[in-house]
């Protein structure tokens, strides 16, 4: 579901992103107002943030139980061929994973969080939390197969997911040459329930707007405009490394396909700015797979491939983007993340990616276990909030460019029309 599809509004069909510009803008006036009687109403000034911390617990909430059913339900309703299928998810993991290194590298050389001075939320407590790649590997296998969802471990909870998927997948498989049916009970139980999921997210997306409008206020009234500096280091290190990763995607295609980057950009216009102005991969779909095969020329097994199939795993701009908001609020916390905890950032990012289903600032919600993973505390993302609407923009059209790139590669070298001219000419009458 995007912004523009019917579902739970509390201001009619006024964007998200309009509603969350509404309320920045009222939150900088009413901050300022307070401003004067901070050191008399300090206690009464810390209650904008309940709405905040309210949507942090929903978000918590809702992550576990999402990661484990988009991935059990990618597991049992995608169908991928074979040597296609292995092509596929070796792009869509080299894809990932530059991402995710891109995005670290720009956090580690630029710094962001240390570009200004941000207190920590009320109630937060850092924690330093040193890893131990034996004792993870011991922690792997949960006590019962609930305590990950309990516990919001991410990393047994991939273990479970896993397990399950590869289990029903396998199943699924052997029903299908028996010629049996049991298996689509589990598939429709499995979708009907990730759509509940994902309803209920909406709902909290729905309270977003007041909790940007809360914690801006607040943080205004108390501290003054002084905190936002980090954000802005945010923003450009982050717009910096999308575009970096843009580059990876037209140089790929250049050299591993038939299709130009001139060609590759033109055909994907109309994807990439319904990405941007909605903020959701899944609307965009339809868009997506018309270019590839109107405008660029690709085959339509290879657009469908990476375009519709792809698209469930191929996040590539919010697994960059959660890696680097780690970086970012250990960096403002004053907490080094060793490379071991890097590569905990990396692996969960990659799960928490195929998570994040294809809605605006779902993001947000996987990004807790992120950063549970690495034992940073989860009330930063209420500072993220207020920059997040724009950014997520920008990241969901780095995923649909990842999907148009994995397409062309997908489609090879040689275009479909490429040995159309020989065939006319051989099949036309004389005369």
């Amino acid at each position: 579901m995007s912004e523009s599809e019917p579902g739970f509004r509390l201001f009619g069909r006024t964007p998200l992103y309009m509603q969350i510009l509404i309320a920045l803008l009222l939150a900088v006036i009413t901050g300022l107002l307070l401003g004067t009687y901070a050191s008399t109403h300090e206690e009464l000034i810390n209650h904008l943030a309940i709405p905040c911390e309210l949507v942090l617990k929903a978000l918590r909430a809702l992550a576990t139980p999402l990661i484990l059913l988009a991935v059990l339900h990618a597991f049992m309703t995608t169908e991928i061929p074979g040597r296609s299928g292995r092509k596929l998810v070796w792009l869509l993991l080299t894809n990932t994973l530059m991402a995710i290194f891109i995005g670290l590298m720009v956090a580690n050389i630029l710094k962001p969080g240390t570009w200004g001075q941000m207190a920590p939320p009320s109630g937060t407590m850092a924690t330093n939390k040193t890893l131990d790649p034996w004792s993870l590997l011991r922690d792997t296998i949960p006590e019962s197969i609930l305590k990950p969802l309990n516990d919001n471990n991410v990393i047994q909870l991939i273990v479970v997911a896993l397990a399950f998927g590869i289990a029903l997948r396998g199943l699924k498989a052997i029903q299908i040459e028996q010629e049996r049916s049991q298996y689509r009970a589990i598939e429709d139980v499995l979708t009907m329930l990730l759509e509940a999921v994902i309803r209920i997210l909406h709902w909290v997306i729905a309270l977003i707007p007041f909790a940007v409008f809360g914690i801006v206020a607040r943080t205004i009234a108390l501290k003054g405009f002084e905190p936002f500096k980090a954000l802005g280091g945010l923003v450009i290190a982050v717009l910096l490394a999308l575009f970096l990763q843009a580059c990876f995607y037209v140089t790929r295609v250049h050299f591993g396909s038939w299709v130009s980057p001139k060609r590759f950009l033109r055909g994907g216009t109309d994807a990439f700015t319904t990405a941007f102005s909605t903020a959701s991969s899944t609307v965009t779909m339809p868009l997506t797979f018309e270019g590839l095969v109107q405008k660029v020329g690709l085959r339509e097994s290879s657009a469908s491939l990476g375009a519709l199939v792809g698209s469930n795993f191929n996040n590539d701009g919010t697994a960059l983007y959660e890696a680097m908001a780690a970086l970012f609020v250990s960096q403002l916390i004053g907490v080094q993340l060793s490379l071991p905890q890097q590569l905990i950032v990396v692996l969960t990012s990659i799960f928490a990616s195929v998570g994040a289903a294809g809605i605006p600032e779902a993001g947000l919600v996987t990004m807790t276990l992120v950063f549970s993973s690495v034992g940073l505390p989860t009330e930063y993302i209420a500072i993220l909030i207020t920059v997040d609407w724009f950014l997520d923009r920008c990241r969901t059209t780095i995923n649909v460019m990842g999907d148009m790139a994995v397409s062309c590669l997908l489609d090879g070298k040689y275009p479909k029309t490429s040995v159309e001219p020989f065939l006319q000419e051989a099949i036309a009458p004389e005369g």
